[in-house]
């Protein structure tokens, strides 16, 4: 999960963002005009911000102009209308990270999130060696082994597997899968998610119907619990 400042001035539009953004897991502000939008910037300390270049009070050129002038490194993502390729140029000059034409699709945003997030050096990459309960997945080598024996998982198995692995017991929306192993360009029916998520607990659970670490939160997407479920003590 990561801390997101929207600073937009269209009240459907930030709601669509807070709503997908909360849903994919992460924490979400809105700040309604620029002025709002640098304070709550400086004031938060957020892991990325979501600008808007046409703003009222303070237009989103001269947010991002104040924060890199104050030092502030945090990843901006811009939002630019369609067509303009000045916008997007400008916003580059003054530090932007990358960029969004409006109309986007929400697949599209999410995408742009997780590129930036991930290229800001986030810590919730996999380590050399991750686990839970009795399997052990080695990242390099690409590699899954229960109990001590390998375990045969397909190309996108592996990469969903990693997938909740990054979000470290959060929940991962089917957009937020979807994006991360298919690719945010491609369509991929949800089934397709629940699907695969079948064959890893199939492969990976001791109880695949009764799943202790690959779980499913409902209406939601998927969470994985590395550590183990504490037993019921009984008096």
């Amino acid at each position: 999960m990561a801390r997101i400042l929207v600073v937009e001035d269209n009240e459907r539009i930030a709601y669509g963002l807070r709503n997908n953004l909360e849903i994919d897991g992460h924490t979400v502000e809105v700040a309604a005009d620029g002025r709002a939008g640098l304070e709550a910037a400086l004031a938060g300390d957020p892991e990325l911000i979501v600008l808007d270049l046409m703003l009222p009070e303070m237009d989103g050129y001269r947010v991002l102009r104040s924060l890199r002038d104050r030092g502030v490194e945090v990843p901006v993502l811009i939002l630019t209308a369609k067509g303009e390729e000045a916008d997007k140029v400008m916003g580059f000059r003054l530090g932007a990270d990358d960029y969004v034409t409006k109309p986007f699709s929400v697949l599209e945003l999410l995408g742009r999130v997780s590129a930036i997030l991930r290229r800001a050096g986030r810590n919730d990459e996999p380590a050399a060696t991750e686990s839970f309960g009795d399997i052990e997945i080695r990242v390099e080598h690409r590699a899954v082994l229960r109990g001590g024996v390998e375990v045969h998982l397909t190309p996108k198995e592996f990469d969903l597997l990693l997938a909740l692995v990054r979000k470290r017991g959060a929940v991962a929306s089917r957009h937020w899968l979807m994006t991360e192993v298919w690719g945010y360009g491609v369509a991929v029916a949800s089934r397709t998610v629940d699907t695969h998520i079948a064959e890893l607990r199939r492969k990976l659970e001791e109880d695949p119907a009764e799943p202790r670490y690959i779980l499913t939160a409902h209406r939601r997407g998927y969470r994985l619990r590395q550590a183990p479920p504490k037993a019921r003590t009984t008096f």
